[in-house]
């Protein structure tokens, strides 16, 4: 690789670093959301991935590429990572190890990666990395637009409900004391309930803060995690969607495993721990233990009903073929393709049945509130 080469590549990337500064008032909106930032997260690992595999591509050594790579950095603490990457390169060490001595990247990553420099298939090993991650980002934005809309109609009708009981609700209470007349049933009803959402209102707040604080200090125990995504499968059309949304991430992962030539009680070992989704973890522990005795892989899922019978009967074939890699391939795409549809379709559905729950319920306090007035109108005439 010629200076010139190399030099005008990286002025390409001084130029990508410095649109992506000028983005940064938009870039959140395709930023992964996290609480915490202790670490890269998919879209950084993805871009990493995928640049690395064009420079390698390109002829660049590894050196230089991780040189390129933690010049465009934008943030102090990433061109700090990419630096100690590079310089545990150039002591000698291979980049699996330097990666791991980050505690940046999971074992599922520097293991692939070390697969990829002893076969000799580093620059595919990196590819399919970079797919990975473009494949598990797509997929928890498909989840989010899925679950983003309902949210924000339902914080909207709440705030509505809010306004109108503490403030609109009274308002017409005090003017039809004056009446001392008897209030229809539903005028009533709606009073009272006023009363009593103006009093419980701060214990109810209290009491879902406690419950979410409760269920986020719960999260990583076991008796959480299952129940927890029990409830989650059962939801009538999310709970599909999530189901194969983890389906496709447990594909995906198999398809660059096996790709890789590693061993599948190994790739089943590390899949294990990039699927955070409990009913697949908790059965590829057992998985393990079944093929370890020499089970099939396709009986062994058979036991377990996240994997569904058309994906069993596919992995069977498979492994009578010895194309399990393919197969994982195509599975993972098909799913993907099912996830994006019914996200797009679970949108278009969700979208006016929250408008008109929203339309009658606020209908329902208005008509409650001049109902008296309406009487009293017919009275007087």
């Amino acid at each position: 690789m010629s200076q010139i080469n190399i030099d005008g590549i990286r002025k390409s990337l001084k130029q990508k670093a410095t649109t992506n500064r000028k983005k940064d008032m938009f870039d959140f909106l395709n930023r992964d959301i996290k609480l915490f930032d202790s670490g890269l997260n998919d879209k950084k690992k993805e871009s990493f991935y995928s640049e690395l595999n064009i420079l390698f591509t390109a002829g660049i050594d590894l050196r230089t590429a991780l040189e390129l790579i933690e010049e465009e950095q934008v943030k102090e603490k990433d061109k700090l990572l990419f630096g100690k990457i590079k310089n545990s390169i150039v002591s000698g060490a291979g980049l699996s190890k330097s990666l791991e001595q980050t505690g940046m990247f999971d074992a599922y990553e520097f293991y692939s990666i070390q697969i990829g420099e002893e076969s000799g298939r580093l620059t595919d090993v990196l590819q399919e990395l970079s797919i990975f991650f473009s494949k598990k980002i797509q997929q928890k934005r498909q989840l989010v637009a899925a679950l983003s809309y309902p949210l924000i109609v339902f914080c909207a009708s709440f705030g509505a409900i809010f306004f109108m009981m503490k403030f609109v609700v009274p308002m017409f209470a005090d003017v039809f004391k004056r009446f001392k007349g008897e209030l229809p049933y539903f005028t009533r009803l709606i009073i009272n309930l006023s009363d009593s959402f103006s009093s419980y209102i701060l214990y109810f707040l209290f009491a879902v803060v406690v419950v979410l604080l409760f269920f986020y200090s719960q999260r990583k125990v076991f008796w959480f995690r299952k129940y927890s995504s029990v409830f989650l499968l059962r939801i009538p059309v999310l709970g599909n969607m999530i189901s194969k949304i983890y389906l496709a991430r447990f594909c995906q992962s198999m398809n660059l495993l096996i790709s890789a030539r590693t061993p599948l009680i190994t790739s089943i070992e590390l899949v294990k721990k990039m699927i955070n989704f409990f009913p697949i973890e908790y059965s590829l522990k057992f998985i393990q233990e079944d093929i370890m005795k020499g089970q099939s892989l396709y009986f062994s899922l058979s036991k377990y009903s996240i994997y569904n019978k058309r994906m069993i009967a596919l992995i069977k074939v498979a492994e009578e073929v010895n194309q399990m890699d393919i197969m994982f391939s195509k599975l993972a795409k098909q799913y993907s393709d099912e996830v994006e549809h019914q996200t797009s379709l679970l949108g278009s559905l969700i979208e006016p049945i929250m408008i008109i729950f929203l339309g009658l319920l606020v209908a329902v306090i208005l008509v409650s509130m001049y109902l008296p007035l309406f009487q009293m109108s017919s009275t007087v005439g």
